[in-house]
């Protein structure tokens, strides 16, 4: 069971097939800092202070997501990136949210503090 932000940052993505409930996705959402649920995704605005800072950590988060075989929907503007979760092979293809999306958020949040994409 997952029960912290460390439990989250010591996993790693696995196909999924069920969502998780309500409750379970609110649980979890509260692990990390930042972000929120919305319309059915796990969803976070990162803001830097220009263009460069933001494409480093667009960049690690592709490389992050490559790794994990688990891929956000991203918005990049200016001094910008909305990232959004959720997994689309649960719920037989009618998608929602997986560990794997909590997983990956949490694995997001520290690209977001790491020196490669530092203020």
């Amino acid at each position: 069971m997952i029960n912290t932000h460390a439990d989250l940052l010591n996993r790693n993505c696995h196909p999924a097939r069920d969502a998780l409930s309500a409750d379970e996705a609110a649980r979890l959402v509260a692990l990390l800092p930042g972000w929120s649920l919305e319309n059915g995704k796990l969803v976070r605005t990162f803001s830097f202070t220009n263009y460069y800072r933001t494409m480093a950590f667009v960049n690690a988060l592709a490389y992050l997501s490559h790794a994990e075989d688990h891929h956000p929907e991203m918005t990049v503007t200016y001094k910008t990136c909305i990232v959004r979760y959720n997994t689309h092979s649960v719920n037989n293809g009618q998608g929602g949210l997986s560990n794997n999306d909590f997983i990956c958020a949490a694995k997001a949040g520290v690209l977001f503090h790491s020196a490669a994409v530092k203020q």
